[in-house]
């Protein structure tokens, strides 16, 4: 309980300084852009590339990891079926409203939840392959084809992955672990030392972006703000627990990883991808704070229910 705790408190005090800054304009009227840039070309990348490199690419197929699977599968294609086909909205805004109601906070906040409340970090690992290695491909790639007025083609879809960096990173980290070479610890700094700057690089953006925001006010877009945050805090971790329970038989930790995983907040990097491809980009900043107040209380739910 403290480590949830203790987790989501680090998450709103970084945040708290963003919403500072921005309230007081201290880097400007380009700050927030500039953060969320700097983050997704270079922080990010860095991040991932490490963390990749030194995880066990054999650890990935878990029952509990197949649950979580399940689950961001089904959610992701309830909000693409209510948003895109059903209310019409443009295939950007679907694609960041969908990554909002499924793409969870594995990182910075998973990470402490994992080893304090599952005793064992490994259970977010195949987390974070799959969302940097599958489902932020195919969202950077609707993104990328239906960003400006440039038409879509099969040589940009397959030219994606040499433009952007977060996919170019996340392979080479891949490939490092798969090849089982374990480079010297002076070649690893850097990418460590950037790699540290992520997190905080993307909560200040997300906090730079709320003064003037209104995430609870009636608008065109609360619609689709609802019910991404409500398939995220509560959509997705009951179809985990319900395929994990029922469908898998698990119980005792390996449910609760199941659930756990399932029900972390919206990731703070899919306001980062709406900034840079300018779709979204409200409804994925009220999509991170909403979800992450509401499973602030959520998660303390599950672990007191099924740990």
């Amino acid at each position: 309980m403290r480590a949830i705790v203790a987790g989501f408190a680090a998450i709103w005090s970084v945040t708290l300084i963003g919403y500072l800054i921005g309230r007081f304009e201290l880097l400007g009227p380009d700050g927030t852009a500039v953060l969320a840039r700097l983050a997704f070309f270079i922080a990010t990348p860095a991040l991932l590339f490490t963390t990749l490199a030194d995880t066990s690419p054999t650890e990935v197929f878990t029952p509990a990891f197949l649950a979580y699977l399940a689950s961001t599968v089904i959610v992701a294609a309830g909000y693409l079926a209510l948003a895109g086909w059903l209310w019409h909205r443009p295939a950007g805004d679907v694609t960041i409203g969908a990554l909002g109601a499924s793409y969870v906070n594995a990182a910075n906040l998973g990470i402490p939840v994992a080893a304090y409340v599952l005793d064992d970090v490994s259970v977010v690992a195949p987390v974070l392959l799959f969302q940097v290695l599958v489902a932020a491909p195919v969202a950077f790639a609707v993104l990328d084809l239906t960003a400006g007025d440039r038409r879509p083609s099969v040589r940009r879809l397959l030219s994606l992955p040499a433009r952007n960096p977060i996919m170019i990173a996340s392979a080479a980290g891949l490939a490092l672990a798969v090849s089982r070479w374990q480079p010297p610890a002076e070649l690893l700094r850097p990418f460590e030392l950037l790699g540290a700057a992520a997190v905080p690089l993307a909560l200040l953006a997300l906090g730079m972006s709320l003064p003037g925001s209104r995430p609870l006010a009636a608008d065109p877009q609360a619609r689709e703000r609802y019910t991404a945050v409500a398939l995220k805090v509560l959509g997705q971790p009951a179809v985990a627990y319900l395929i994990a329970r029922h469908g898998l038989g698990l119980s005792g930790t390996a449910l609760l990883a199941a659930v756990v995983t399932a029900a972390l907040p919206t990731a703070q990097n899919v306001f980062i991808f709406a900034t840079r491809y300018q779709r979204g980009q409200r409804l994925a900043r009220d999509s991170v704070v909403l979800s992450t107040v509401a499973t602030a209380v959520t998660l303390l739910l599950i672990a007191a229910v099924l740990g």
